[in-house]
């Protein structure tokens, strides 16, 4: 039985959330709360994808916050997120990433599960010659592994371990719900995956991805070959918990002749580089509504990405108070033609870990956790674009980033 986590000792700024203490990206204990209130409590937990276990037996390891879990299709059709350790001592049961199994296996004492968790076996459950073995009012059926509340949305796999959460569409919300079903309308393949570790802590990358302001004033990419700047027509929606957000915009060109990228002193403007081959930002509006990029995050780590033809889900894994692993994973649809398919490859590789993109996302994370080293007691300021974490037609604004802190907070009991 999990005991409730003490309640925080950080006191949270009266400015609300505009101010956001800097102990929290460093605190142990604070870590150690987040596991119980937050991965482990109401909230839905990104774990996979249904076309990465597409038949019966098929399995992938995962993870809820610090928590290992395997993620399985069973054989009757279902899929179940199981707690990765064995009820008898505790040791991870399946070890691999990806795999296909009759059954759940424990290389330590060999106890086995059933593909929907059970225990279906106790290696020398009688004995040896008449000695030793369980007692005989042992029962199995109270020994399984510990099952999570299941959910799926259009291919992608959600997991919680509170009977409290509430259901996936009512969790999300129907902004939210709408966004993410126009990038999973159709029938979904992997393309591939890539994993990255970063030296922060893991609620950085989460507001990292929540900012559209630094967006294209970070990622030089972005702006000089007018991927994404500001000045073009978007917006950010967030939901009414505030810990969901969708960040839009439209990729038509520029109309200014001079905006404010060449007005100011902006590095990610730089106007004396030129592609060689154009096909690298080509794209086809597959969706028909121009949208152009859309990057979306469900609190408290997932997130989805559709950077022109590119698309993708990211699983954000805490890591301990100042390390987060990032597990990205590329999509497409089962009936895309070679030319799209061709198309997403050559674009995802402006995203992921090294990609023009977004490898500056990788370094910005540490760069804050190294720069508040000793700042503990200071806090961040979030006021762009207002004091609130409402919707907005802005992308000039961080509402998303306090909409992240407006869930953050009642979990965490601050």
């Amino acid at each position: 039985m999990n005991h409730p986590a003490p309640t925080p000792t950080i006191t949270w700024p009266t400015e609300g959330l505009t101010r956001v203490p800097n102990r929290l990206y460093s605190d142990a204990d604070t870590y150690t709360q987040e596991q119980a209130r937050i991965f482990q409590g109401p909230t839905w937990n990104f774990v996979g994808l249904e076309a990465e276990i597409p038949n019966p037996g098929d399995f992938k390891t995962s993870f809820v916050g610090d928590t290992p879990v395997i993620v399985v299709h069973d054989r009757d059709g279902g899929v179940n997120v199981l707690e990765n350790r064995c009820a008898h001592r505790g040791a991870l049961v399946c070890l691999k990433e990806h795999g296909n199994a009759r059954s759940l296996a424990c290389v330590y004492h060999a106890w086995n599960y059933s593909l929907k968790g059970d225990l279906i076996g106790v290696a020398f459950e009688r004995g040896v010659k008449g000695e030793g073995g369980m007692p005989r009012d042992f029962d199995k059926s109270k020994h399984g592994l510990r099952k999570l509340r299941v959910e799926t949305l259009n291919g992608l796999i959600f997991a919680t371990f509170s009977p409290e959460t509430p259901p996936l569409a009512d969790y999300l919300g129907p902004d939210i719900l709408e966004r993410v079903r126009r990038v999973t309308q159709k029938p979904l393949v992997v393309l591939g995956h890539s994993r990255q570790v970063m030296h922060n802590n893991w609620k950085l990358y989460v507001e990292n991805v929540k900012d559209s302001y630094h967006a294209s004033l970070l990622h030089a990419f972005f702006a000089t070959f007018k991927l994404n700047r500001l000045t073009m027509e978007g917006g950010i929606v967030v939901d009414a918990s505030g810990g969901h957000h969708v960040s839009w915009s439209k990729g038509a060109q520029d109309v200014e002749t001079k905006t404010e990228y060449e007005a100011g002193d902006i590095r990610s403007n730089v106007e004396d580089l030129t592609l060689q081959d154009t096909n690298l930002i080509a794209g086809r509006d597959e969706f028909g509504d121009g949208v152009t990029l859309q990057i979306l995050s469900i609190f408290p780590n997932f997130i989805m990405q559709q950077i022109r033809n590119a698309l993708a889900v990211r699983q954000v894994l805490p890591k301990g108070p100042g390390k987060t692993e990032l597990v990205w994973t590329y999509y497409g649809f089962a009936d895309d033609d070679a030319a799209l398919q061709q198309m997403r490859q050559r674009q995802s590789n402006l995203a992921g870990p090294a990609g023009y993109i977004s490898m500056e996302d990788g370094c910005v994370g540490g760069f804050v956790q190294r720069g508040i080293a000793g700042a503990a007691d200071e806090r961040s300021v979030v006021q762009m674009g207002g004091e609130g974490a409402e919707t907005q037609t802005t992308r000039a604004t961080e509402t998303s980033v306090r909409g992240f802190w407006k869930a953050y907070r009642p979990l965490m009991g601050l």
